[in-house]
């Protein structure tokens, strides 16, 4: 199982994971691929009008997707190191194999990676964690993201 992370910080934080089997990871990124715009990178609905907020998420409803969501209040990093722990458990309970975050800066980086760790090795989880570039998060294949899997093993 296959886990991508996406995060928000309007009106407290909020973390939205989304699980997807290894036989639905094509067609989910067919999907994705399918609802970009010409000359976008990535689907955001920050971004989007509603009219195309609906389409999304019409589409994305007609999927086999499993959302988990994390929200609370309060200063974002203290917010966020409560929510990952939680989000790291639920993932190795959903018996997830690969977990992909959003590139943060190398401080926040290391934190997530203590953090995932010392859950991961409690929980004697075979987990692979990963961080993609927003942009590359949903609908990148297995090459691109490689060279951030090196940062998360060191």
């Amino acid at each position: 199982m296959h886990m991508f992370v996406d995060e928000s910080e309007r009106s407290g934080y909020l973390m939205a994971a989304v699980l997807i089997a290894p036989n639905a990871l094509h067609s989910t990124r067919s999907l994705m691929r399918g609802l970009l715009l010409p000359g976008c990178r990535r689907v955001h609905f920050k971004t989007e009008k509603p009219a195309r907020r609906k389409l999304i998420a019409d589409k994305l409803a007609c999927c086999d997707l499993v959302v988990n969501i994390y929200v609370a209040r309060g200063k974002s990093e203290k917010v966020r190191s409560k929510l990952l722990p939680l989000l790291v458990d639920d993932a190795v309970g959903a018996g997830v194999t690969r977990l992909v975050l959003d590139s943060r800066d190398p401080v926040a980086n290391g934190r997530d990676r203590l953090v995932i760790g010392t859950r991961t090795k409690a929980h004697d989880a075979g987990l692979v964690y990963e961080r993609c570039v927003a942009a590359n998060s949903w609908i990148s294949d297995e090459r691109e993201g490689r060279r951030q899997v090196a940062e998360l093993r060191s």
